[in-house]
C-alpha cells in the first residue's frame, strides 16, 4: 500500500482539505494518506519547506509527498520529481528550492485543466495515483525546464560571531533559529558564547533538554532537526520574549579559539 504525506496550508476548519483527500481517494481508494501538517501559515513557502524538509526522511523510501502551500501564487504549475528515494508533487512556486537548495535535473511539468478555476486536486490526484501504482515518473508529464527558485536566508558568519534569524514557531512556540548545530560548533571552536535577541539578557549556557532549567526559565538547546531554538521551560517563548519570524538573534564567541 503506498503512502502519500500532505502538507498545506489549507487549515481543518473548511472543506478544502476534504476535497483534496477524497480527490485522492477517488483516484485509487487504496491509499494511505499521511497528514503531516495542515496548519502552515497562509501563503508561507518557508515554513512549509522547513516543516516538509524535517518530516519527509522519517517515511519509508517510496513515499509520495505532496506540498500543497501557496498553490495560487501564479498561474497555475505543478512539478513532480524524486530526490532521496522519495517522490515529491507541489506547485512551482519555490517550496522545493527553499528544502533542497536546488531542484533535481528531471522535473516534470503536470498537465492541468486550465478551464477549471481550481485545478489543481485533480491534476495531484491523477499524478499521486500514477506513482503510487508504479508507473515510471516520466510518463508523469513533460520535462519541466526551468523552476521557480528561491533561497533561504542565510546567517551571516564571521570568525567571532553569528546572526541569524527566527524561521519557525512551533506548536509550544519555541523559536527555532536558521543556526545549525554543525555551523554553531564549527564557529565556536569551543569557545564560551552569548546568544543575544531582542532586549533581554543573553543565554550562556548551552542545555540538551527543555528540563535541564527550572520552570519558566528560558534556555537554547538545538532541537531534532538540528537548529538552535529558543525556548522556555513549559512557557510560551515566542509570546513572553516577543519573539517573530524574521526577528534577528545573534550569537557571539568569547574567549581565544581553540587550535
Amino acid at each position: 500500500m503506498s503512502i502519500i504525506t500532505l502538507t498545506t496550508d489549507f487549515g481543518q476548519k473548511g472543506y478544502y482539505l476534504a476535497v483534496l483527500k477524497g480527490t485522492i481517494l477517488r483516484a485509487d481508494p487504496e491509499l494511505q494518506i499521511v497528514d503531516i501538517s495542515h496548519h502552515v501559515k497562509p501563503y508561507d513557502i518557508v515554513q512549509g519547506a522547513y516543516i516538509l524538509k524535517n518530516a519527509f526522511r522519517h517515511f519509508p523510501e517510496g513515499t509520495i509527498h505532496l506540498a500543497c502551500v501557496d498553490n495560487l501564487s501564479s498561474s497555475p504549475s505543478l512539478i513532480a520529481f524524486e530526490q532521496d528515494g522519495h517522490f515529491f508533487i507541489g506547485p512551482d512556486n519555490g517550496i522545493f528550492s527553499l528544502m533542497f537548495g536546488h531542484v533535481p535535473k528531471e522535473v516534470f511539468r503536470l498537465d492541468i485543466d486550465k478551464k477549471n478555476p481550481f485545478p489543481l486536486n485533480g491534476a495531484m490526484a491523477k499524478a499521486a495515483a500514477h506513482l503510487a501504482a508504479g508507473k515510471p515518473l516520466f510518463e508523469i508529464g513533460l520535462p519541466a525546464g526551468e523552476t521557480e527558485r528561491r533561497i533561504a536566508l542565510q546567517p551571516v558568519i564571521s570568525t567571532s560571531q553569528i546572526r541569524g534569524s527566527v524561521i519557525y514557531i512551533d506548536h509550544f512556540e519555541n523559536a527555532i533559529v536558521n543556526i545549525s548545530h554543525e555551523l554553531f560548533e564549527k564557529t565556536r571552536n569551543k569557545r564560551r558564547f552569548k546568544l543575544f535577541f531582542k532586549r533581554h539578557d543573553p543565554i550562556t549556557q548551552l542545555s540538551r533538554c527543555y528540563h535541564d532549567v527550572a520552570i519558566g526559565e528560558t534556555l537554547c538547546l538545538f532541537n531534532d532537526a538540528g537548529y538552535l531554538t529558543i525556548a522556555i521551560n513549559m512557557g510560551k517563548a515566542a509570546s513572553l520574549l516577543g519573539l517573530k519570524l524574521g526577528d534577528m538573534v545573534q550569537v557571539d564567541f568569547v574567549g581565544k579559539m581553540r587550535v
